[in-house]
C-alpha cells in the first residue's frame, strides 16, 4: 500500500454475490442495476472477482480517471497482463496516455470528421435501398432486414474489407463474450466461432485490404511511422470487431423503442432533424456496450467506499444511463432529452470512441431513410434480446412498417 492509499479514511466497498452475466441478469439487467445503485458508488462482485460501478458520477470517473483507473491490463475482465488471458490487447483501447495520445492522433488523421463525410453519400444511397425494400416488404424483421443489412454492408466497405456478413457477426459477438468472464456463454462462443479463427487471422491482413479503405490507410500509416512495426493489423483487427455490433444494436433499440413509443415516432416523423436525438437516446436507454473494465492502480477511494489495487472496476454503462441522479424519469424513451455528450455510451476522456462519428452517420442514413416513407412504425410480435455477456442487442425484432 502506497502512502496515499494508507491515509484512506473509507470503509471498504460492500460486497454481493449477484451475478450480472447470468441468464436472468443478461436478458433484463434494469432490476440489478437498481439494486447495485442504491447499494454503493461501487460494489464488489464476489462471483467475478471486480468492483460494479453503477452511478453516472462515478462511471465518468473511471472512465476517464486513467492516472488511478488503467486500461493497461484490458478493457475486459480478463486482465491481459497475467498469464491464462483470453484475448489479446487493442493497441488503441488498452493504452494509457501519453501513449494513447500519440497512437490516437495517428488514427484521427484517418478517421477525421472530413474523411467521414465523404462518405456521407454511400451510406445514404445503400440506406435508400434498404429502405426501398423493407417498405416496400410490410413486415419485417428490424434486426436482419434493416440494421444488419445496412451497416454489415456499409462498414466493411469503408474499412475495405470482403467478408460474409455472418462472419462478421460471429466474431463480433465472440469479442463481447470475451470481455465479459471465462464463462459457459464465451465457451460456446468460442467453439461456435473455432472454425473460422485461421481464416479471421488472415482476412485482416495488409494482402485482402481494398484499395480506398481506411484499413489499407492504416497499414500505410505504419509504414510512414505514425504506429508501432506490427500493430495495423491489431487496429485494423479492434475497428473490424468493434465497428459493427454496437451500430447494429443502437438501431436495432431504436427501431423498438419508436415503434413501442407512438409519440414519440410522431414527434420524429414530423421533424426529421430529431433522428439524431432518437438515437441518442435510444443509446442511453438501451446502451450497446454494457460494461467496460478498468483496474485500479492503487488502493483508490471512490464515492466515499475504498477499492482494493490492481483489481478490476466494470463501469456499467447500462445502469450509468439510467441513473435517476443524472437523468429525470430514466426508464422513459424521450426523443427530445439532451443526452449527447452526457451518456456514457461513447465513453467519456482519453478513450471516447473514436468511431462514434461513423455510428451516427450510419444511423442517421438508414433511421432517415426509412421514417421518410413510413406513417408509421408498429411492433408485430415479441423482440428478444441475444445473451452477449457485455453487449446488449437484439436477436429479432418483428415490425410491421405502415406507408
Amino acid at each position: 500500500m502506497n502512502a496515499d492509499s494508507a491515509t484512506l479514511n473509507v470503509p471498504d466497498a460492500p460486497v454481493t454475490d449477484e451475478d450480472p452475466f447470468s441468464d436472468e441478469n443478461i436478458a433484463n439487467p434494469y432490476p440489478l442495476f437498481v439494486r447495485l445503485r442504491e447499494l454503493a458508488p461501487a460494489v464488489f462482485i464476489q462471483p467475478h472477482g471486480y468492483y460494479a460501478v453503477t452511478r453516472h458520477e462515478e462511471a465518468g470517473i473511471v472512465a476517464s480517471d486513467y492516472a488511478r483507473f488503467s486500461t493497461a491490463a484490458g478493457v475486459g475482465l480478463s486482465d491481459i497482463r497475467k498469464p491464462g488471458a483470453w484475448r489479446p490487447r487493442s493497441p488503441i483501447t488498452e493504452i494509457d496516455p501519453p501513449e494513447h495520445t500519440r497512437v490516437r492522433a495517428a488514427l484521427q488523421k484517418i478517421l477525421s470528421p472530413l474523411v467521414v463525410k465523404t462518405w456521407r453519400d454511400k451510406f445514404a444511397q445503400r440506406a435508400e435501398e434498404v429502405a426501398e425494400r423493407v417498405v416496400a416488404q410490410g413486415s419485417i424483421d428490424g434486426v436482419k432486414d434493416i440494421s444488419e443489412a445496412f451497416v454489415l454492408q456499409v462498414f466493411p466497405e469503408v474499412l475495405g474489407v470482403d467478408v460474409q456478413p455472418e462472419r462478421i457477426k460471429q466474431t463480433g459477438e465472440l469479442n463481447f463474450n470475451q470481455l465479459g468472464p471465462n464463462n459457459a456463454r464465451l465457451a460456446r462462443a468460442m467453439k461456435r466461432t473455432a472454425p473460422l479463427m485461421e481464416w479471421y487471422a488472415q482476412v485482416l491482413q495488409r494482402e485482402h485490404m481494398l484499395p480506398g479503405g481506411f484499413g489499407e490507410k492504416i497499414y500505410l500509416a505504419e509504414d510512414a511511422g505514425d504506429f508501432d512495426p506490427g500493430t495495423a493489423a491489431p487496429h485494423v483487427r479492434t475497428f473490424f470487431r468493434a465497428g459493427v455490433d454496437t451500430t447494429m444494436a443502437g438501431i436495432g433499440s431504436t427501431l423498438k423503442l419508436l415503434a413501442e413509443n407512438p409519440d414519440q415516432f410522431a414527434l420524429v416523423k414530423a421533424d426529421p432533424a430529431r433522428i439524431k436525438g432518437a438515437f441518442e437516446e435510444a443509446l442511453r436507454l438501451e446502451s450497446p456496450a454494457q460494461v467496460m473494465f478498468r483496474t485500479t492502480t492503487a488502493d483508490v477511494e471512490l464515492g466515499g467506499v475504498r477499492l482494493r489495487a490492481d483489481t478490476k472496476v466494470g463501469y456499467h454503462i447500462g445502469a450509468a444511463n439510467r441513473d435517476p441522479r443524472q437523468w429525470p424519469e430514466p426508464d422513459r424513451f424521450d426523443v427530445t432529452r439532451q443526452t449527447t455528450g452526457i451518456h456514457r455510451s461513447f465513453g467519456v476522456g482519453a478513450h471516447v470512441c473514436i468511431g462514434q462519428m461513423i455510428a451516427r452517420l450510419e444511423a442517421e442514413s438508414i433511421l432517415g431513410a426509412i421514417i421518410h416513407r413510413v406513417s408509421a412504425i408498429e411492433p408485430a410480435g415479441a423482440a428478444q434480446w441475444r445473451l452477449v455477456n457485455t453487449l446488449r442487442t437484439l436477436d429479432t425484432l418483428p415490425l410491421r412498417l405502415v406507408r
